[in-house]
């Protein structure tokens, strides 16, 4: 893809003026590595609920939370999450025309939240920098190989962002001088209005778990008043800066209370309700997928053993064999 073609993706979104071929919404899945190689099975789910873009996320490892040192494509991890994984699974997903996001993103052991990543010292925030900068250029480098339209630099990282933010100019730098694709940063829904960078990407991404209502089971009605506290920030966020919004994440648990806090993946918030997860998935594609500035998203997550993932006794993320999975399918065929 060319800085041309790329120009051209962002324009549609932001002006929608006419850049031919005319493109449609993104519509997309966050698609999780597995032990193994993916082939036309797994991706045949993906083509049968319209799905036109997957999220490819190789993770990268800290020891803790002022760890400096990332560890990534290593033989400890599962074969989708290393680089040769990543380039198996591009190139299925393309044979049947599903474009990518390449999205590395670090995961903190026993999952402690990445937005407090931070050193305790300068030479730390030195490491850290080094290694992440390593980390990421390796798969931007990979992601103009493969011909990805769609690289994000990062994913939640609030703290490393907001004490190292020349660091993050520099590191844009780097990336665009190798990968001429288009450039978005996954925010969190309450870091995205402070992040200082948007001016120097292509997409304003926010993942989406903003709380939209306290109610065990909410209607569709009740998330959309809702999403009326948080919808005039994000579309002025892209108003301030000419972006469009592509949410990088969304979703929500089929759980009760979902819409309450729907970032939380807690085990023990457990008590299991379908209906929950469709109403408020209804919702944010009420509030959302018709504006002009918004591009699109991806939802969170997708297995790639479709047939045992997910199931209505299920109370996490996944939308599969559940009612939200034929919800996205009929949205995402009528955008």
């Amino acid at each position: 893809m060319t800085k041309t073609i790329t120009g051209c993706l962002i324009l549609l979104f932001v002006s929608m003026q006419s850049c031919a071929p005319q493109l449609s919404k993104i519509n997309g899945i966050s698609f999780v590595a597995s032990k193994h190689a993916i082939d036309e099975n797994h991706v045949k789910p993906v083509l049968a609920i319209h799905a036109n873009y997957a999220a490819i996320m190789p993770f990268g490892f800290l020891k803790d939370l002022n760890h400096p040192e990332i560890q990534y494509d290593s033989g400890n991890q599962w074969f989708g999450e290393t680089k040769s994984g990543v380039s198996q699974y591009i190139g299925e997903l393309k044979k049947h025309g599903i474009k990518v996001m390449l999205k590395p993103q670090i995961w903190v052991w026993r999952g402690k939240f990445t937005g407090e990543i931070k050193m305790q010292d300068e030479k730390d925030w030195q490491v850290l920098e080094t290694t992440y900068t390593n980390y990421i250029l390796d798969y931007a480098v990979l992601a103009q190989d493969l011909d990805v339209p769609i690289f994000c630099i990062g994913t939640e990282l609030e703290t490393f962002v907001s004490q190292r933010p020349d660091y993050w100019f520099s590191l844009i730098q780097k990336i665009r001088s190798i990968y001429d694709g288009a450039l978005t940063y996954a925010a969190n829904w309450n870091e995205f209005e402070q992040t200082p960078f948007w001016s120097a990407l292509d997409f304003i991404g926010i993942d989406a778990y903003f709380p939209v209502s306290d109610r065990k089971t909410p209607t569709t009605e009740e998330a959309l008043q809702g999403w009326a506290r948080h919808k005039p920030g994000v579309e002025g966020i892209s108003s301030q800066y000419n972006k469009p919004i592509l949410f990088t994440e969304y979703g929500y648990r089929s759980v009760d209370y979902t819409g309450m806090a729907p970032w939380k993946s807690d085990r023990s918030f457990n008590q299991v309700n379908l209906a929950a997860q469709v109403n408020t998935t209804s919702a944010l594609y009420e509030a959302f997928w018709e504006e002009p500035w918004f591009a699109g998203g991806f939802v969170w997550k997708w297995f790639t053993n479709h047939d045992d993932s997910g199931g209505r006794t299920n109370s996490m993320f996944t939308p599969q064999n559940k009612p939200a999975e034929q919800l996205i399918k009929r949205h995402y065929r009528l955008k």
